[in-house]
């Protein structure tokens, strides 16, 4: 059976997605059965003005997005590239909202979860240094997908981690390969539960 996640990841000018804050870049890493099997990226030409500290962290200037796709074409093609995927992300509180925000731009809503590989990170390697991803991908020395801070780059990071995330739970619980559902339901309860959930699981 077919374990497939859309990992998204957006670039934006500010904290919370509204008139003067938006989406800059989107990526989309397609992770099935633990590899990456296809991708989608573009910039996004909302209107809105990238603040200097904002470039500085993801190279994105003001002058790269004067020619990229408005958020009608980019996103309606980040949508359709998804469909019902289930969703994953790093920190994933802060994608949703930025997807879920666009979408309503064009008239959609999601209908999927989105899994977090913040919270999953938290629960399955409470040892690491911290749980940002640069640090985890140092950490576990997952394949380098290019520079931080940018879409794609960092949509395929965290695919990398999910599917470290998902082998790990496989190794310790003999778990084969988590689903999305399941990976939701372990990032709402503590570490200490986990071993109980997937054994309720399986039942």
């Amino acid at each position: 059976m077919s374990r497939r996640i859309a990992v998204i990841d957006f670039e934006t000018n500010g904290a919370s997605p509204g008139r003067d804050c938006r989406a800059t870049e989107i990526g989309v890493a397609l992770l099935e059965d633990g590899r990456i099997v296809d991708r989608y990226q573009s910039l996004i030409n909302a209107g809105v003005w990238i603040p200097p500290m904002i470039e500085r962290l993801t190279g994105i200037s003001n002058a790269m997005l004067r020619d990229a796709p408005p958020p009608a074409v980019a996103m309606a093609e980040a949508a359709r590239f998804v469909g019902d995927t289930p969703l994953a992300a790093h920190n994933a509180s802060f994608d949703r909202k930025f997807w879920d925000y666009e979408l309503a731009q064009l008239g959609l809503a999601r209908s999927q979860d989105f899994a977090c590989t913040l919270l999953l990170s938290r629960r399955v390697l409470p040892q690491a240094p911290d749980h940002k991803l640069g640090t985890l991908a140092r950490w576990l020395r997952l394949p380098d997908t290019g520079r931080a801070h940018r879409a794609l780059a960092d949509a395929e990071m965290a695919a990398h981690l999910l599917s470290h995330l998902q082998g790990e739970l496989s190794s310790r619980y003999g778990a084969h390969l988590c689903g999305h559902g399941q990976l939701c339901g372990m990032q709402k309860i503590s570490a200490a539960k986990i071993g109980q959930y997937l054994q309720a699981q399986a039942g």
